[in-house]
């Protein structure tokens, strides 16, 4: 009866897929999480044990919303990526992903592979799920009968679940426990000696932060004489090296905003906003702290703001701070390509980066001007921006070249991925349009890519156990050549050519590798975020191309 109901109503089958996918993608081994890919891929093999038909326009549907959010996201640093000094990383991340593609049409030509477990072979040694649709499509246009193109097909998610486990799981240890012994290095060492210029903070899951606040919010009453009788602007300027802002004044039994000429009087009750440290080591010599809540109670702005402003584009923390428009205002974080970097004073800002401000509302509107984009926090996303895009893309990737004597075109997906780049970029450039709120954007990209797998998984179900037998075992050392030898060469290439930072180093192969369990683990192994700094242009940089090796692995084998 199930199966009846499942075969007559498919979008059934495919809701139970996500739902199914998303529970195994919580288990855990060890340390190593299934993840949510890999679960709908297993609930739609699963599931389509039942041999449920899913029409293709589905599946190109979810691909489509996925790529395109994909490109927005990366799109701004992608195009940063670009600029002189980023030059190491994306040389980095070019070697790396060029010696994936030649190391799996190697081995898959030594062990006699198939073109489709060859592409399976490629996206799970390297999770990058984007290869099944690339490929899938490519295969789908070859010179072959439909039941062969359908067999080939089918056998990239079998190649693909194998190797993404193996591949993923041998890529963490060599990060974490190989390649510091190759390098001659200790990840901690390099992480505080790093932290000489720049300093990170810890990372906590969702819903909870560090007790520790950088910046706080007191009332002191000024009892010594030698801050009386001086105005506001020659007391902040007297202890200007401090970082203070003064946010609220009590004279007497009058409010006041603090006014650069106002004189600073016996008995006045100051509202000092200030780091954590300079209040409790530096300010109680100007009197006793003391709880006013009538002063202490106004409102105060927490909101983001994108940069566009080309005069900001380059400047450190330091810089910024020393503005005249961020007089008064607090910097709580930067936020870039959807990752917290650390914030020090020498950190380099770029365009598109998100900075999280604190302060008087007026006064962080005013500073917004200057910098880029106020969020107003809308939740509101931009349909015109996203359908446009898609058609747009869709549009480019029907026009196809001649590769290997194979027709090679972007496809309608691979379009839908370049046109979220440049949509992406043109957002961080102009974020007045063109807004896809986080949680929206989460749904086109984890649930877009879920679904897509999950169909992926229905298509291959009927066949997956026989392909998997006659892969044979030799797929899982297959799936750890492809995902560590590029490494290993992008390894040495980027600490004795490139002279990168180790820890650096092994951020970028992270992005390289498209992969945020390497990241996490790279960050939990040194105890800092620093690696972040190396990993958001190598990734941008790598989606767009393993993406694209997909048709091209497909042509140089067929």
């Amino acid at each position: 009866m199930v199966t009846a109901i499942l075969r007559a109503h498919p979008e059934l089958a495919l809701f139970l897929c996500l739902a199914l996918g998303f529970l195994i993608g919580r288990i855990k081994i060890g340390t190593f999480k299934i993840g949510v890919v890999l679960g709908t891929l297993f609930a739609g093999v699963l599931i389509g044990q039942l041999d449920i038909e899913i029409p293709d326009i589905v599946k190109t549907i979810f691909f489509d919303f996925f790529l395109f959010s994909t490109g927005y996201k990366v799109g701004p640093q992608f195009f940063q990526g670009f600029k002189k000094n980023a030059f190491p990383q994306l040389l980095l991340t070019l070697v790396i992903c060029l010696s994936c593609l030649l190391v799996a049409y190697s081995v898959s030509t030594f062990l006699g592979y198939d073109v489709g477990t060859a592409a399976g072979l490629l996206a799970g040694a390297f999770s990058e799920s984007t290869v099944i649709g690339t490929a899938s499509d490519a295969i789908s246009h070859l010179n072959l009968a439909d039941a062969e193109k359908s067999r080939l097909i089918n056998n990239i998610p079998v190649a693909y679940s194998v190797t993404y486990l193996v591949g993923a799981a041998s890529f963490v240890f060599f990060l974490t426990g190989i390649a510091p012994k190759l390098l001659g290095i200790d990840l901690v060492k390099e992480s505080d000696k790093l932290a000489e210029t720049i300093s990170g903070e810890t990372e906590y899951g969702p819903g909870m932060k560090s007790a520790y606040q950088r910046w706080i919010i007191r009332a002191f009453k000024i009892t010594n004489e030698k801050w009386t009788g001086i105005s506001i602007s020659e007391f902040e300027r007297l202890i200007s090296n401090k970082n203070i802002v003064i946010q609220r004044i009590r004279h007497k039994d009058q409010l006041l905003d603090p006014n650069p000429d106002i004189i600073i009087q016996k008995d006045d009750v100051m509202v000092i906003m200030g780091q954590h440290g300079i209040i409790l080591d530096s300010l109680f010599s100007i009197g006793p702290e003391v709880l006013d809540e009538e002063l202490l109670n106004f409102p105060l702005a927490h909101l983001d703001v994108t940069i566009t402003n080309k005069a900001i584009e380059g400047m450190t923390v330091k810089s910024l701070r020393k503005s005249s428009f961020y007089h008064g205002l607090m910097l709580n974080k930067i936020t870039r390509e959807n990752h917290e970097i650390p914030l020090e004073s020498k950190t380099v800002l770029n365009r598109g980066d998100i900075l999280n401000l604190s302060g008087r509302p007026a006064k962080l509107e005013k500073a917004a001007k200057e910098i880029g984009y106020l969020d107003r926090l809308s939740p509101e996303t931009d349909i015109i921006f996203v359908g446009l895009g898609i058609v747009l893309g869709g549009l480019l990737g029907l026009l196809s070249v001649t590769l290997f004597g194979v027709s090679v075109t972007l496809t309608t997906s691979g379009g839908a991925l370049v046109m979220g780049l440049i949509f992406g970029w043109l957002h961080s450039r102009t974020p007045v349009f063109g807004r896809i709120p986080e949680p929206a954007l989460w749904i086109f990209d984890n649930v877009g890519l879920a679904a897509f797998i999950g169909l992926v998984g229905l298509a291959a179900g009927p066949s997956f156990i026989s392909g998997l037998k006659e892969t044979g075992f030799g797929i899982l050392l297959a799936g750890v050549a492809v995902a560590l030898i590029p490494h290993i060469i992008g390894m040495y290439f980027g600490r004795y050519v490139l002279k990168m930072n180790p820890l650096i180093l092994l951020g970028a192969q992270t992005g390289a590798g498209t992969s945020t369990i390497g990241l996490k683990a790279v960050q939990d192994a040194s105890g800092s975020k620093f690696p972040v700094l190396g990993y958001t242009i190598p990734y941008a940089l790598a989606n767009i191309l393993l993406t694209a090796f997909g048709p091209i692995l497909v042509g140089m084998m067929s």
